[in-house]
């Protein structure tokens, strides 16, 4: 078995449409209510002109790519568990609106295998090809050990 079955280059894609319901449903599970994604009325007045998604649904897709590329190295058999060690230059480009198709790009930028990390360049692009937001995220593969209580990262 290897630790991780991740290489430079190494890509995933995810892409979904913004609809009204995942701003609601994001809302009520983070209780963030602000008019910017819940008051047309609100929103209709701004330079937007209409209502936009949480910046942290952004990264909320962002993380469905990390799960994806796991899921790619568990299929293969690595002895470790990953586990994000976080989101860093996260960046909210442009808004994205209610019926946006977005598309999250998750691609491995750097890996480290005596640290057991990789570290990935996120974009996340509409449908019209415009960047809407970045990140790099980090991925700490670590390894399995039978009985193990806790383990530092």
């Amino acid at each position: 078995m290897k630790a991780m079955y991740a290489e430079i280059g190494d890509q995933v894609r995810f892409a979904k449409t913004v609809g009204e319901t995942d701003i609601y449903m994001f809302s009520g599970i983070t209780g963030d209510f602000s008019g910017n994604h819940v008051n047309e009325e609100f929103m209709r007045t701004s330079a937007f002109g209409a209502r936009i998604a949480h910046g942290a649904l952004m990264v909320g897709y962002m993380s469905t790519c990390s799960t994806m590329l796991i899921d790619r190295s568990l299929e293969k058999g690595i002895d470790s568990t990953p586990v994000s060690l976080g989101y860093d230059r996260v960046r909210f480009i442009a808004p994205v609106f209610i019926g946006d198709t977005i598309t999250a790009t998750y691609t491995i930028a750097e890996v480290e295998p005596e640290r057991r990390r990789t570290r990935a360049k996120v974009e996340v692009t509409n449908q019209r090809g415009e960047v809407v937001a970045v990140a790099e995220h980090i991925l700490k593969w670590v390894q399995r050990v039978e009985g193990a209580a806790k383990v530092a990262v």
